[in-house]
């Protein structure tokens, strides 16, 4: 599971989508922090490739990867960029999900936001 994880957030780094395709599912499904989903192998590498090659000065960086009991894994991460002539930083927590071959099945993303100031 370790290995899987870190070969898919290796791939997305260097935007090797081949690679990033090797460690999913054929039937993964993918739902962003706004409940966007994503279904199936090659529409979740194609949102991908639309979406990370398009982010300034793109880096992901994992913090912990932490294997649950019932197989699933959570990771903390965060994806920074620049926006508006600022570097940026998303920190994140994504829970995964794995098929009995060892590939990523589900991919569930939170994003942490920091409190809104009280007016």
């Amino acid at each position: 599971m370790r290995d899987v994880l870190l070969r898919y957030f290796a791939a997305m780094r260097v935007h090797d989508w081949d690679a990033l395709a090797d460690t999913l599912a054929d039937d993964v499904h993918r739902t962003g922090p706004y409940l966007d989903t994503v279904r199936g192998k090659q529409a979740y590498v194609d949102f991908l490739a639309e979406v990370v090659p398009k982010l300034p000065n793109y880096a992901l960086e994992v913090a912990r990867i932490r294997a649950l009991q019932d197989g699933s894994a959570l990771v903390e991460l965060t994806e920074s960029m620049d926006r508006n002539g600022q570097r940026m930083a998303y920190p994140e927590a994504l829970l995964f999900e794995f098929n009995s071959a060892g590939r990523i099945a589900r991919v569930d993303v939170y994003i942490k936001r920091p409190p809104r100031e009280l007016s």
